[in-house]
């Protein structure tokens, strides 16, 4: 026998002491659904499992716990362990197998442990617990104590466990209820407005007042404009040659028969079509190739500008 008074005081005031064992009772109380009314695995919906199939059921806390992994796996019938028929009881040790690979092929699991206690509950129900690889300490029947010591793991790696699980077994049949995390995409809340091309106000953040503020503020994408198709030839932008429209236009070298060019380009001449090109007098405002004018400005056939 060993000697007790040499061993070590423990950290604590006071003497730690067995808890005196009760007195048996002579009728034990009934479990919970004993008689099926009120049993809470017939009354649960396959939402609240994170894989089902036609006689069997898997599914997890309501949040996450010390251990990578714990699932209850449960049938559809009212039964306990005892109560199976062969069918569902050869089924029973497919599941528990199939059950158990699933959990230890998780990452960081070293063993699954497989627990059938009921007494708590008459509706079959087995719980596996997965070791964390590496925690010797944990080994043995106290696993399901350390699930409440052990810090509680992050709830996206848990999610993803359930849903890796659950497609795990859908392989072999049955529906995967349990999803992996989705992304949680974060909007800025604050968004830099453009300046007015102060620095001030670009610091600021103040909205440009002008569309002239804008283009003002804006860098141009090409320094250079061509205005031949030379590969060499440009400009800086503003300063290309402009089009006089009351000076008299060459006709095409190519064809004696040409007629006259507009003096905007891309449009019939003037004189034919009055409502195309530019006058003298008027200005017109459209889209093109722009020119000037004696009124304004014309780009191709538009509107006259008021």
């Amino acid at each position: 026998m060993p000697d007790f008074t040499r061993w070590p005081s423990f950290p604590f005031e006071g003497d730690m002491r067995v808890k005196k064992l009760a007195p048996p009772v002579e009728v034990e109380p009934p479990r919970s659904g004993e008689d099926g009314s009120d049993c809470v695995a017939c009354g649960t919906s396959d939402d609240a499992y994170i894989w089902v199939s036609e006689r069997w059921r898997v599914r997890a806390m309501d949040r996450p716990t010390g251990l990578p992994m714990v699932l209850i796996l449960e049938c559809r019938s009212h039964l306990d362990l005892g109560d199976l028929p062969n069918l569902l009881a050869a089924e029973l040790g497919v599941m528990t197998v199939r059950l158990e690979r699933a959990i230890r092929s998780l990452d960081g699991v070293a063993r699954v442990h497989v627990n059938r206690w009921g007494d708590g509950s008459a509706h079959l129900h087995m719980w596996f617990l997965a070791r964390p690889y590496g925690r010797l300490q944990l080994r043995g029947t106290f696993l399901s104590l350390w699930d409440d010591i052990l810090p509680v793991i992050p709830e996206h790696t848990w999610r993803e466990n359930l849903a890796l699980v659950a497609a795990w077994l859908a392989d072999f049949g049955g529906k995967a209820i349990a999803e992996p995390a989705h992304i949680a995409w974060e909007s800025p809340s604050i968004y830099n407005v453009p300046g007015t091309g102060a620095q001030e106000d670009r610091e600021e953040g103040r909205r440009p007042a002008t569309l002239g503020d804008v283009q003002e503020d804006a860098v141009p994408a090409d320094s250079r404009v061509r205005h031949n198709d030379d590969p060499s030839a440009g400009s800086a932008p503003g300063s290309g040659p402009l089009v006089d429209p009351t000076a008299p236009q060459a006709e095409d070298a190519e064809s004696d028969s040409a007629p006259a060019r507009s003096s905007v380009l891309g449009t019939a001449n003037s004189d034919s079509d009055p409502t195309v090109g530019l006058s003298a007098g008027k200005g017109f405002v459209g889209t093109g190739v722009l020119s000037t004018g004696a009124g304004g400005v014309a780009a191709g056939a538009g509107e006259p500008e008021s």
